[in-house]
């Protein structure tokens, strides 16, 4: 993740940001605390931070609560963050790329709690491949691009409602939380950053078949926004499907609800 000084003095340290890395260490105490606020640790919880960076969420949660993981990436800041950890509760350094964890694993029979400032280049790698994991996942509290949250939490008929949109709203509960500005950040990003939640709904009530196929034809039905879903997913869903889903094959993609896609995806194919 991306972070940096936590509210007290002695509990942290400071390291060069990493361009390669997309690393934006988060420096204002005040967003540390609303993150913390948000995220809000409770006993028994199993907390698990992507990308602890310098340690600005990472601290202050340990202060909460006494148990803490931490996925990094970069080596150069798990002898740091070991030291600055170790007065304050006992801190689990996965040393790995955030995408080759498994989650369920790291859960060992239960559901873990992810939060973590995303490194902006791979937000959505980290997205979907949280989402592999779901079952295993009580909920996520991120830190991403503005952007990025606006289009995970839009609705039909919005200009940025689309695939990622669809797909983790039909996994997930998607709830923007607040907006934290580039000045928050060493080194400022050149956009706003925002939080949001997302909540894994119980599988029973999703109602999607087949995984793989509903994510085949929310990626064949977004892939060219313009066309109608007609052509848009011509060789993925017939006339007859369309008919059976209850969808009009002449909408487009943005124009249809989470739910829509989900019939179109269960309707038997060839």
């Amino acid at each position: 993740m991306n972070s940096s000084h936590p509210p007290r003095a002695g509990a942290g340290f400071t390291a060069p940001a990493k361009k390669q890395l997309g690393q934006h260490f988060l420096a204002d105490t005040h967003y540390v605390e609303k993150i913390v606020m948000a995220v809000n640790p409770k006993d028994g919880d199993c907390l698990v931070e992507i990308g602890p960076g310098q340690g600005a969420i990472t601290f202050p949660l340990l202060r909460r609560h006494p148990k803490l993981t931490v996925i990094e990436f970069d080596r150069d800041l798990i002898a740091p963050l070991t030291e600055a950890a170790a007065p304050l509760g006992e801190l689990t350094i996965v040393h790995r790329d955030v995408l080759q964890v498994d989650f369920t694993a790291l859960a060992a029979g239960g559901k873990i709690r992810l939060v973590g400032n995303l490194p902006y280049n791979i937000s959505s790698p980290i997205l979907f491949h949280a989402l592999e994991h779901a079952a295993a996942i009580s909920d996520m509290t991120f830190m991403l691009q503005k952007e990025v949250v606006d289009r995970m939490a839009a609705g039909p008929g919005s200009k940025v409602y689309g695939r990622l949109s669809v797909m983790l709203q039909a996994w997930c509960e998607v709830t923007s939380l607040f907006v934290v500005p580039p000045g928050a950040f060493r080194p400022p990003p050149k956009v706003d950053s925002a939080v949001a939640r997302l909540v894994p709904r119980d599988p029973a009530t999703i109602g999607i078949d087949d995984p793989k196929r509903f994510a085949e034809v929310v990626k064949a039905a977004f892939g060219q926004r313009r066309k109608t879903l007609r052509n848009a997913l011509n060789g993925v869903i017939d006339e007859a499907g369309f008919a059976a889903a209850g969808v009009r094959s002449d909408a487009r993609a943005e124009q249809l609800e989470v739910a829509d896609f989900i019939r179109l995806a269960n309707v038997p194919h060839a």
